[in-house]
């Protein structure tokens, strides 16, 4: 049974967002500006250590050791790719790889298959969740080539993550890719993928499919998935705007089972220690929008409760009759300050939320 946490890899200046803020931007700016907002708030949530560039291997390395010793079995890297052209890689590249400690650990990647957004934090309350100039567009072909890119620079790695000997590869928005491409071609897709990594003699792929809806989790199998899991599985969306923490785990909890018997694939469960995204959003007070960043807000988040959470996902795992390769446990994740939800020692708990994980798991 292994652990796993998602990494952001958008703690430092690229080309692209210098462009659209200013030189230099970071979404530090959004998580050390952020301040309450309603009766009981808590923000701003900040790091213990300080804002740090995740291009810096020293910085990096500390953070992947506090993993190594407090129970996370690998980091789970967003890839941001959009028909070759790539965003935050320097975070992976330099940062993590770059790092003695990066170069012995286990990573696998996640397709981050959104392009960043080019406004934060969000103003404007008339436009979609996600604006359709951040969808990732893709086909046979580009598929084919993201992976043999992948295969060729990461998959090939020595400590690149395998589950029964295959490398894991996660879609974030598996919905719109398996959209997108259809049926027909979501199934070459990912066939045209495993049939060119043989020819390279790689491993295969292992590919889970990220929260697919409820209309396509059916075919999940059919069209060349392994597994299913989530990012973060934890508020209701479109519930209410303060929503408590220990309530929606245990209702996330129950939903597990029924997940892994829509796509008839092993579901692995993930678990966040929150989720509040009002550094992403302009604060519009009483009159907030009901929709992403600024709803909704889970409350009453503490380290004991999470601790629960990630045992309770350990025992999933572990009870899922599968071998201990393919028991895997997600959470979200190491670094989404901006998202409030994070690993990493904060001011407020220090490395409670770290020391949650080490101990839920035994």
């Amino acid at each position: 049974m292994r652990v796993l946490a998602y990494v952001y890899p958008g703690w430092h200046p690229t080309p692209e967002r210098d462009a659209s803020f200013y030189p230099g931007f970071t979404e530090w700016d959004l998580v050390y500006d952020s301040s309450p907002r309603f009766d009981g708030h808590v923000q701003p949530r900040l790091p213990l250590w300080g804002r740090y560039d995740d291009r810096d291997p020293v910085a990096v390395g500390r953070r992947v050791a506090l993993c190594r010793d407090h129970g996370i079995d690998g980091l789970v890297y967003g890839f941001f790719w959009c028909r070759g052209k790539r965003v935050f890689q320097d975070a992976l590249d330099h940062g993590y790889l770059g790092s003695p400690e990066g170069q012995q650990f286990p990573f696998a990647l996640m397709w981050a298959n959104r392009m960043p957004r080019r406004v934060l934090p969000v103003r404007r309350t008339d436009v979609p969740v996600i604006e359709d100039d951040r969808l990732v567009p893709s086909d046979v072909d580009d598929f084919v080539a993201l992976v043999r890119y992948l295969a060729e620079r990461y998959f090939a790695r020595a400590n690149y993550l395998r589950v029964d000997g295959r490398a894991y590869f996660a879609i974030f928005d598996s919905t719109f890719f398996m959209k997108e491409l259809g049926a027909e071609g979501t199934r070459a897709a990912i066939a045209g993928a495993r049939a060119m990594l043989r020819s390279m003699g790689l491993p295969d792929l292992y590919l889970a499919a990220i929260e697919p809806n409820a209309a396509l989790i059916g075919s999940v199998a059919d069209l060349g998935f392994d597994a299913v899991t989530n990012y973060v599985l934890l508020p209701d969306w479109k519930g209410e705007f303060l929503q408590d923490y220990a309530a929606r785990m245990d209702l996330r909890a129950a939903e597990w089972p029924a997940i892994a018997a829509r796509a008839d694939l092993p579901y692995h469960p993930a678990v966040a220690p929150g989720w509040d995204a009002s550094p992403r959003g302009a604060d519009f007070g009483p009159a907030r929008p009901d929709k992403y960043p600024w709803w909704p807000v889970v409350t009453g988040e503490h380290p004991d409760l999470f601790r629960a959470a990630v045992a309770r996902a350990v025992a999933y795992a572990r009870a899922s009759g599968r071998s201990a390769d393919e028991q895997l446990v997600f959470v979200a994740s190491l670094n989404e300050w901006s998202e409030g939800h994070y690993l990493e020692p904060d001011t407020r708990f220090g490395l409670g939320w770290i020391e949650a994980v080490r101990d839920g798991r035994r």
